[in-house]
């Protein structure tokens, strides 16, 4: 059975819209795109390949997996990110059971996420490691699928913008299982989730 580990950069005040380029994500007005971005040093890249280390698939929304794919392919396409995420297979959770993804090793997983990654989950064999996604990120959290949280919680308050946690979410218990605080001053907590909830 895969799990789900998912790798979040967090504002102080909760905020995980947009962390990496001014234009990612402007819902809503939003102008503090790139807020993450002062933050990222060496240790911080160093315990994300760790958490994507020993072979590991990543499990995304259509909204973030499209970013993926303008962010690293179309505009870095010689970075060694570029070259992870397109050699690691994806797979996208979508409603949309006609959509068709560009990036080459992608499957998609039309219909409810519930269902379609529980069974993912179940036959899978690599680590899921999601990268934003927060609407598909909930929407797991509710059903119990998710193993561990990796947030990278930036020194930053915006005031404004999507939040991770929203009202709705039931409540969980977490257990702590890592803390680092970068020399930029990221406290990076890795949580793992009771295993009663990541079982379900």
């Amino acid at each position: 059975m895969a799990r789900i580990v998912a790798i979040e950069h967090l504002t102080l005040d909760g905020v995980f819209q947009a962390p990496a380029r001014a234009d990612e994500d402007m819902r809503n007005g939003f102008a503090h795109g790139g807020w993450s971005i002062p933050g990222s040093d060496a240790t911080m890249q160093e315990i994300i390949g760790r958490a994507m280390g020993g072979g590991w698939s990543l499990l995304a929304g259509r909204t973030t997996y499209e970013d993926l794919y303008e962010g690293w392919v179309v505009r870095q396409p010689a970075s060694p990110m570029t070259r992870a995420l397109t050699g690691a297979h994806k797979f996208i959770a979508s409603h949309d059971g006609g959509y068709e993804p560009r990036w080459e090793n992608s499957t998609l997983l039309a219909g409810e996420a519930e269902e379609t990654v529980r069974t993912l989950r179940q036959r899978h064999d690599k680590t899921l490691v999601m990268f934003g996604s927060g609407e598909l990120l909930r929407a797991l959290m509710r059903h119990g699928l998710v193993d561990e949280l990796v947030l990278m919680i930036h020194p930053l308050v915006l005031g404004d913008g999507l939040r991770l946690f929203e009202a709705g979410q039931p409540p969980t218990a977490l257990k702590l299982t890592s803390q680092v605080v970068t020399p930029t001053g990221v406290a990076i907590l890795t949580y793992a989730f009771e295993r009663k909830a990541a079982a379900a």
